[in-house]
């Protein structure tokens, strides 16, 4: 895979299935140079065979859903430069209809069981702000006055004077004649009576509070939300009814003594009231390491039995299956890979397979059928019908086959030097020979909760491609290993997980031929910038380290990261010198290593002074670095940038590497 092969790249949405069981409908959307965008359409997939067609021909369309009844797709819609819109057309084919006009855009919305309504979210910009007044931009906006922690988020930005809210619209005929927008004296006649090219919806939630992750109920929408007096000391999220015709919002999940939990999605399913959520503890903060599992209640509310335990369950997602016995399918972490499962009210989980080293990133039902869209070892997302064997649907990954080639990642297992299995992958160059000296690439994965998989994942094709055999693992603090596993680097940063990692990379080198332990690069973005900032004050073995948006300065963190208030004290502890042992800036005057510093200017997850510091205190110690910014760009450049950063990123990455690591030597 080269640089230019980023627009082969498909991200699929969750698949829509027809009430039928029928066909589905997705979302393919894909990088556009040429439109320096995001672009992409809805396309329909037939289940019984027969090749997939596109069915809108939109800029970016997105988020497809059927309407109860199955006679119509609602979506987001982009347009260039303007932030999406929900539209809806006729199931049967016909000319979208666009049926909002937020000044920030729709983020989500469902229909309500009858499809007489659709509930969407949206978010309000407070007056004078966001170009809310025409002539007054950002820099002329009035002050902020900020007195809580919870005042920004990476990829957002302020939060309070943008709150997101519930609206809803009576669901729109598409068939029907479309308005007309009088001129003239029709429209002094008119008056407020003209008709009204895009309907008014109702804001169903107002105040200090995002809503969040809808999902239909009889008497209303259920909504994610933190409306609780202490919201902004803890990570605290509840389930909400909002009822359709307003009111105030009323919590579903009853209090749990000694247990706060941080509820991330919610689905009904017969009786119940499924939760995904977090057990933060009685602090309400205790995020790092902690598996999501899956909760239940009755669907009129009250207290959550968890049905999940901690080890190893890590719960990502929730789908309703009305007509099985209330029960739901979840995508579970597993070892790098999200696998599917039925779960019933009383907990028993089966498995529901979705081929070979599939990672399921999202699952649908209806009529008996269940289709998920996966990726694997040889392809990116793509629809995968699961239902008794799994049979893929799409190929939307076949141009960047024919184009770029699939280079094979072998799954091993290495030992830690206290005996710890780690588990973790290897792709070979394209170049690879046994029988010469072969350059290596150690990556090490963000979070730290966070993991690897075994689906084919961009950055270690790119390096491949390239002529470096790719090492990465899953230390310690990685995610999908249970909770032990997790939580065992929690206020030691920089001990079992560097171990793990380096005995990974030994592993590799003693076991794969040709190798060369003299010739090895290491890089990582996030905490993954942490790791290889730790590794080059702890190792002068690498030939050059590359880090990206790292977390490289834990006292200063504090207050600058949207996550920064309670991250620092809830991964380090609350000792202050241990955030500074822990620190890998503490140790810029052991790094040896040529080091390139990534970063990105908006990213307020590991903002950009964590960089400059790191890369300062190198080249005041006179270490060949250097620094490359991206304007525009946020925490999440290497997965949702402009594709022209992205196209950027990695050429300014290879060059890097052709200089301090050369493939030919």
């Amino acid at each position: 895979m080269r640089p230019e092969n980023l627009e082969q790249l498909y991200t699929l949405s969750q698949p829509a299935l027809h009430p039928s069981g029928e066909w589905a409908v997705v979302s393919a959307k894909r990088q556009s140079f040429a439109a320096d965008a995001y672009v992409g359409q809805l396309w329909k997939v037939p289940l019984s065979g027969g090749t997939p067609v596109r069915i809108t021909r939109g800029f970016s369309d997105g988020a497809p859903k059927f309407s109860p009844d199955g006679k119509l797709i609602a979506f987001l819609r982009g347009t260039p430069g303007a932030p999406p819109q929900l539209a809806v057309v006729s199931a049967a084919g016909g000319e979208p209809m666009v049926v909002t006009n937020q000044k920030l855009g729709v983020s989500e919305f469902v229909f309500s069981p009858d499809g007489q309504r659709i509930f969407f979210a949206a978010a309000v910009p407070e007056e004078g702000r966001y170009g809310t007044i025409e002539g007054v931009g950002p820099a002329a906006e009035d002050p902020r006055h900020i007195t809580s922690f919870q005042f920004q988020m990476n990829a957002r930005g302020y939060t309070a004077d943008q709150r997101i809210h519930v609206f809803v619209i009576d669901t729109p005929d598409p068939s029907a004649e479309p308005p007309i927008a009088p001129i003239g004296r029709a429209k002094k006649a008119a008056g407020e009576d003209a008709p009204k090219l895009i309907p008014t919806p109702v804001q169903l939630t107002s105040g200090d509070y995002d809503h969040t992750n809808l999902f239909p109920a009889t008497d209303g929408v259920i909504v994610v939300s933190a409306r609780h007096a202490e919201r902004d000391n803890d990570l605290r999220r509840d389930a909400y009814l909002v009822p359709a015709d307003g009111g105030e919002p009323r919590l579903l999940n009853e209090a749990i003594p000694g247990h706060i939990l941080s509820v991330g999605a919610a689905a009904i399913s017969g009786d119940s009231l499924y939760l995904v959520a977090g057990d933060f503890g009685d602090s309400g903060r205790g995020y790092s390491g902690s598996n999501p599992g899956l909760w239940v209640l009755p669907a009129a509310g009250g207290v959550p039995t968890r049905l999940t335990e901690p080890e190893p369950w890590y719960i990502t997602e929730v789908n309703p299956v009305p007509a099985d016995a209330g029960a739901v399918l979840v995508i579970a972490n597993v070892r790098g890979n999200g696998q599917l499962y039925r779960v019933t009210p009383d907990g028993e989980m089966t498995a529901i397979p979705a081929g070979e080293g599939a990672a399921v990133h999202f699952a649908a039902y209806a009529a008996t059928k269940v289709l998920v869209t996966a990726a694997n070892a040889d392809t990116f997302d793509e629809v995968v019908d699961v239902t008794v064997t799994p049979q893929r649907l799409t190929d939307f990954s076949a141009e960047f086959r024919a184009q770029a080639g699939v280079l094979a990642a072998a799954e091993t297992i290495a030992t830690s030097a206290d005996g710890y299995p780690v588990h973790g992958w290897i792709v070979k160059a394209a170049n690879y020979d046994p029988n010469r000296s072969n350059p290596v690439m150690l990556m090490v994965h963000g979070g730290p909760f966070a993991s690897y998989g075994s689906y084919i994942f961009d950055e270690a094709q790119v390096m491949a491609a390239a002529g470096y055999t790719v090492v990465m693992c899953n230390p310690r603090g990685s995610a999908g290993y249970g909770e032990a596993h997790g939580k065992a680097i929690i206020g030691d940063l920089g001990n079992l997980d560097h171990q793990d990692i380096i005995a990974f990379l030994d592993h590799a080198l003693a076991t794969v031929p040709g190798l060369d332990a003299d010739r090895v690069g290491v890089m990582g973005g996030s905490y993954g910038g942490y790791m290889t900032a730790w590794l080059l004050g702890h190792e002068t073995r690498f030939k050059g380290g590359i880090v990206e948006r790292g977390y490289l300065d834990p006292p200063a963190f504090v207050g600058s990261s949207d996550i920064g208030w309670f991250f620092v004290k809830n991964i380090h502890g609350a000792d202050k010198a241990e955030w500074e042992r822990q620190s890998p800036t503490s140790y810029v005057d052991q790094v040896v290593t040529p080091t390139l510093v990534i970063q990105s200017e908006q990213d307020l997850r590991c903002p950009i002074a964590q960089a400059l510091r790191y890369f300062t205190e190198l080249k005041l110690r006179g270490i060949d670095v250097e620094l490359l910014v991206f304007p525009g760009e946020n925490h999440e450049l290497s997965r949702s940038g402009r594709p022209l950063h992205r196209k950027a990123r990695f050429e300014h990455i290879l060059t890097w590497w052709a200089k301090h690591l050369p493939v030919n030597e």
